[in-house]
Parts: C-alpha cells; structure tokens; sequence
C-alpha cells in the first residue's frame, strides 16, 4: 500500500502522475540538497519555496554541526511535511556508507518517520572530481538492500551499472549530469537516456544542474525528478532561484508527458498547401 503524499498545494496535478519511489508518493520531483547554504534561514526559505517533498541531508556533516552546539536543518525543519533523505556523503569506502547509513535511519527514527529507510548512497574516493566508486557503491547497495534500506545510489551515468544496481533491489538509480557542485549541466546526455530507457525503477538526475533549463532539460529526457543544491544555494538569489527550479521541472514534466514532436529534416509549412487561391 502507497504512503501518504507530501502535498505541494500549488501543484495538486502530480496526483494524476504520481511521483513513486519504494511505495512512497510525492508531489514534487525537485528534490534538494541542504548544504552551502550562507545560513539556516536561507535554507528553509529556500526548500519552502521549491515545493520540494524530499530533502536529502548529510549525516556526517549534520552530526558535526550537533555535537558543537549549532543549529541544523535536522532541527530547523517540519519532518511533518518534509521527506529526509539521509546521503552518506564523505564516505570514501562501502564499509564507511554503510555505518553512515544506519546512522541516518536511527535520525529518521527520532524526528519520527519510523517507516523511512531511504538512503542516499554515495561512496566517493575521488577526491579531485567527486566521481562515484562504482565498485564500492555496488558492495554497499546490495548489503542495504538486503538490511531492508530503500537504496538510492548515486553513480557516474553508466547504464551497465544502472542496471544492475536496480537488479539487486536499488528503488532509484541517480545519475549524474556532470562533477559535483559544477554547474557544467548535462553532459552525458546519451547515456543518462539509455539508463532511463532501460530502467523500471524512477531514474533521479543529481548532480552538475546549474541552471533551471538544464532541470527542464532533464525532465523532458523522461528523468523522473531531479536532485539539486548547490545551483541553488550559491545562486545570488537563492530563494527565487528555487522557484525557478521548481517551475523548470514542472515544465518539463509536463513536456515529456505531452509527447514532443519528432525532428525534420526539412522545414514543415504550418498552414496547409492545397486549397490555396491562386491570385491572376
């Protein structure tokens, strides 16, 4: 049986195309990511306005900010409208995200989403370019999922990859577009097309989106949500940005679903070319 949706009000059509991950249901496929952020207030104004249903955290970096003494979005934001997505951010090996993984669903518990065994799974040992392990993120998913975690894994857009990690119960695949906080946008488009073709599973691009049409662009593909942060946060003004973000992936969706037109070879007239009055 599905979970309750996270309602965006102002978007009440996304329960005619719901947005389902592990038996959950959404209303906004803008998903965001929490850091850098110039403050808390920022933040929160910022999530507000996007819409978003699900809110990812990093749970080293928000157990640091605990343990001395400042304040979090762990305690700053309403668990009863919002989604945690823990992320094992910082992890370098599979053994690391999987203590950190464990760890974010013990905060699950006492902000009270009992039932929330999401986890964003990152394992990174590059240091320069931020590019997943895939072999550490493969050993990492498959013990997850069989400890009963909704795996969402972030890898590098390979579809052979993709693939398998939906194989062995991954409830997400997420791409990325490009590097980490880059802002270089979609890069390998062909690829990200193939996993999305392919999969069974919803397919999250994340990562690299630095402006709101390369969201939109994302959409159209077919992606079923997108995860962004830093276009966001260090956008000059990030709370109109946010809406930016979520009127692009609203657009795109709605794009994709509308069916777009095939490519021409050559230009096709708009009005008909029989029936035409021949001027003497």
């Amino acid at each position: 049986m599905t979970n309750k949706i996270y309602k965006d009000k102002s978007n009440m059509s996304s329960q005619k195309d719901p947005f389902l991950v592990a038996n959950h249901s959404f209303a906004s496929r803008l998903m965001l990511g929490t850091g850098k952020y110039n403050n808390l207030n920022e933040a929160r104004k910022s999530i507000l306005t996007s819409g978003a249903s699900i809110v990812t955290v990093a749970i080293r970096r928000a157990q640091y900010a605990k343990n001395i003494g400042k304040s979090n979005l762990i305690d700053g934001l309403n668990w009863k409208k919002l989604w945690i997505l823990p992320n094992t951010a910082g992890c370098e090996t599979a053994e690391e995200a999987i203590r950190i993984a464990k760890i974010g669903y013990e905060i699950n518990k006492k902000i009270g989403q009992i039932d929330n065994k999401f986890v964003k799974l990152e394992v990174i040992s590059d240091s320069q370019y931020l590019f997943p392990d895939p072999i550490g993120t493969l050993k990492a998913a498959e013990y997850l999922v069989n400890q009963g975690f909704d795996v969402l894994p972030y890898i590098y857009p390979d579809p052979i990859l993709a693939k398998q990690l939906e194989e062995i119960g991954c409830k997400t695949i997420m791409p990325l577009g490009s590097p980490i906080g880059s802002g270089q946008g979609l890069q390998k488009v062909n690829d990200i097309a193939r996993i999305i073709e392919n999969a069974s599973v919803p397919i999250i691009v994340d990562a690299g989106i630095g402006r709101a049409s390369e969201a939109s662009q994302a959409m159209e593909m077919g992606a079923s949500g997108v995860l962004i942060n830093t276009a966001i946060a260090k956008s000059k003004n990030p709370v109109i940005m946010a809406h930016s973000m979520k009127l692009a992936v609203i657009s795109g969706r709605k794009c994709y679903l509308a069916g777009i037109m095939k490519k021409e070879k050559r230009a096709q007239p708009s009005s008909p070319t029989n029936g035409l009055l021949k001027i003497i």
